[in-house]
């Protein structure tokens, strides 16, 4: 007979089953520390010991990492899909740029397609909460607070996607993001006129996601990016041409 004697589940075991699944769905994320394990055995219900064992288990299966003197950690799970090599490739070429922009107007426009559809009433109110504070950020002078707010909308409407492979894949790009790999995100923010519009989209957008219009929250985010890869190229003739006129004043100072 094709059955087998099923056996209890050790408790540290349901304990791994709903750490992992918290990481995977992007709820724990990387670097991010874990409650004491007191409260930690607390919130979950089970003893200190079985406690530990679901921890040395995510540990030694590299999923969390233990800091002396600071606690439980998410370990960097998300790593890169790209080497080193292939990074700094993409730093110093400047197609890499329109390629990136594309990829992600493909895969967030579907993103946000499926978050209309398939967002729950908890997930929209959080993309709502995040774009109240980017209206508020857009009054300060000081645009970090705004890129900042910016990065965890996009990601917020990720998240409400529910597809877990989409997630870590997004967050990985959106980490060489963080890291100036591809463009200098703050940039776009230092000009009014620029600010203004990213924000009338970042509503459109929002709009969209609140109404539960799956088409218009597409058309809405490849909108918004396509005014990003616009806003980066002048952004490069600008600076191209701003080293030309360098070269004459430099060249006509040593005449």
């Amino acid at each position: 007979m094709p059955f087998v004697k099923v056996t209890p589940e050790k408790l540290s075991q349901t304990v791994v089953r709903q750490i992992e699944q918290l990481i995977l769905r992007g709820i724990l994320r990387p670097g991010e520390r874990l409650p004491s394990e007191r409260d930690l055995a607390e919130e979950l219900g089970v003893s200190r010991p079985s406690l530990r064992d679901a921890l040395a288990d995510l540990s030694e299966r590299g999923l969390l990492v233990s800091r002396a003197g600071s606690g439980v950690f998410v370990a960097d799970v998300l790593g890169s899909a790209f080497s080193p090599a292939l990074i700094q490739l993409f730093a110093s070429h400047d197609e890499a740029v329109s390629d990136y922009i594309a990829f992600r107007r493909d895969i967030e426009g579907l993103a946000a397609e499926r978050a209309a559809r398939l967002g729950s009433q908890t997930d929209l109110r959080v993309i709502d909460t995040i774009f109240r504070k980017m209206e508020a950020a857009h009054q300060k002078r000081d645009p970090s607070d705004e890129a900042q707010l910016d990065a965890e909308f996009h990601m917020a409407i990720i998240e409400a996607s529910h597809n877990v492979i989409m997630l870590h894949m997004l967050r990985s790009m959106f980490d060489l993001l963080r890291q100036g790999v591809f463009y200098n995100r703050q940039m776009l923010f230092r000009n009014r006129m620029t600010r203004d519009q990213l924000l009338d989209q970042h509503r459109a957008m929002n709009i969209a996601l609140q109404a539960r219009d799956p088409e218009a929250a597409r058309a809405a985010v490849e909108a918004h990016l396509a005014y990003v890869e616009q806003a980066f190229a002048e952004q490069l003739r600008a600076e191209k041409h701003e080293a030309i006129a360098r070269q004459r004043l430099e060249h006509e100072a040593r005449r």
